[in-house]
């Protein structure tokens, strides 16, 4: 036991004096010692990881995410190009300058200079549609951008339950090793005291080093799920951390609503959707924007010119005749555009809706699986188990009989802890389906 060095300082005063220089060196390097160690119990132990509850990764996640920050990036430029499409169009400035030069005898020679300005006026409907195409495009960039956020939120959720089910079986796999030490503690007792023949020492050493194989790999599943779960959070979160919820008692989610109110809740809000209507949008204002450049263009036009003798001043009207470019060509392929989009719109709600259909089913297969794995299964393979290990202790069965028991009784268990996993994730590929954020 360490004590301080005031206290082996008052021993080593209190000291006989016949000890000598022995003494004394003894006592000075019981001071040394006493000294040293004092820090290092004084130091605080190692900190523990932080830990992180789903909600404060979702709050990481949208703050510092570098595919979201770029998405918001794409949302302002698209608001750019609104801005850009309702600018009116600048005058044109031309300024010439030069000499004139006398040919014929009386004519005036010196310089000549002139200036003109050029002011493109165009039809109202024109830039509305050009006005319109770019609203309908950012609506879609909108839509897109709250798009990726869901399916990165959606992703994150999966992987945090994907970092819980490994932690969960980290933790079986721990207890497995218990129990096959203890299996093997007893089995070598009663091996040692010839009760039970050498076999089931082998069988257990067997059992000891699957348990011991399975551990590790747990622990390397664990690692690998709490990488991945990083890359979707973003580089905010630290390497090493901990989830504040485990497996158990992690919420499996309300019952979800009936596939009839899903459905429309997905026709309606679901952002691909919303991205897919307001590219329809945007085709059917380009159509516009095209058929609208049929009309002739106008444009003012001023300008004074002065020469050695004279000073002129004109005014007129620049119209440009669309008598050869009819824009046929151009206002086809926006028309092809438009019904392309169009079909792919329909494509798109019918894919969805069948991926909700799926999702639900995959919801009701999960909940079913878990209501009979925790109401019957899980407790009828436990008691099983009990009743095996009584039996195997009172020598009425062998090892064998106990070993099966137990595998059947994990096998049981990792089964409930993939059920409670599937029934999470299919909940959340449903709250994904119908636009629901976290």
């Amino acid at each position: 036991m360490l004590r301080s060095p005031s206290n082996t300082s008052s021993r080593c005063r209190r000291a006989p004096l016949h000890r000598g220089r022995h003494g004394l060196l003894a006592c000075a390097l019981a001071t040394l010692l006493a000294g040293a160690a004092l820090p290092a119990r004084a130091q605080s132990p190692e900190a523990e990881p932080p830990v992180f509850r789903l909600e404060q990764l979702i709050t990481l996640a949208r703050d510092a995410h570098p595919a979201l920050a770029a998405a918001r990036a794409r949302v302002d430029s698209a608001q750019a190009a609104v801005r850009s499409a309702g600018a009116l169009r600048n005058p044109e400035v031309e300024f010439l300058t030069g000499r004139q030069h006398a040919r014929v005898p009386g004519a005036a020679a010196g310089s000549a200079s002139s200036l003109s300005i050029t002011q493109p006026i165009e039809w109202p409907a024109l830039r509305g549609a050009r006005v319109q195409a770019a609203e309908a495009a950012l609506d879609g960039t909108r839509a897109s951008a709250t798009g990726f956020t869901l399916e990165l939120l959606a992703e994150l959720k999966r992987r945090y339950y994907g970092v819980l089910r490994s932690e969960a079986e980290l933790q079986n796999a721990r207890e497995d090793l218990a129990l096959a030490d203890q299996i093997r503690s007893r089995v070598a007792v009663r091996v040692d005291s010839g009760e039970a023949p050498r076999f089931e020492l082998v069988r257990a050493d067997t059992e000891q080093l699957n348990a011991r194989r399975a551990l590790r790999a747990a622990e390397l599943r664990v690692r690998q799920a709490q990488h991945e779960l990083r890359r979707l959070v973003g580089p905010t979160l630290p390497e090493s951390f901990r989830l504040g919820t485990d497996a158990e008692e992690a919420p499996l989610g309300a019952t979800p609503q009936p596939p009839g109110l899903m459905r429309a809740a997905l026709l309606e809000r679901h952002p691909e959707l919303q991205a897919a209507r307001a590219e329809v949008r945007a085709a059917q204002a380009r159509l516009d924007v095209e058929r609208q450049q049929r009309l002739p263009t106008l444009a003012l036009r001023g300008g004074v010119s002065r020469e050695p003798d004279l000073r002129a001043s004109q005014l007129g009207v620049v119209v440009s005749v669309p008598l050869f470019d009819r824009r046929a060509g151009p206002v086809a392929e926006a028309e092809a555009e438009l019904r392309r989009l169009s079909y792919a719109l329909s494509d798109r709600e019918l894919q969805l809706t069948q991926q909700l259909d799926t999702a639900w089913q995959q919801y009701q297969i999960a909940a079913a699986q878990v209501t009979a794995l925790e109401s019957g299964i899980l407790r009828q393979a436990e008691s099983a188990m009990r009743i095996a290990e009584a039996a195997y202790r009172s020598g009425e069965r062998g090892i064998l009989e106990w070993l099966d028991t137990q595998r059947a009784f994990r096998q049981a268990r990792n089964d409930l802890d993939s059920a409670r996993f599937d029934l999470r994730v299919a909940r959340v590929e449903l709250e994904r389906l119908q636009a629901q954020l976290p």
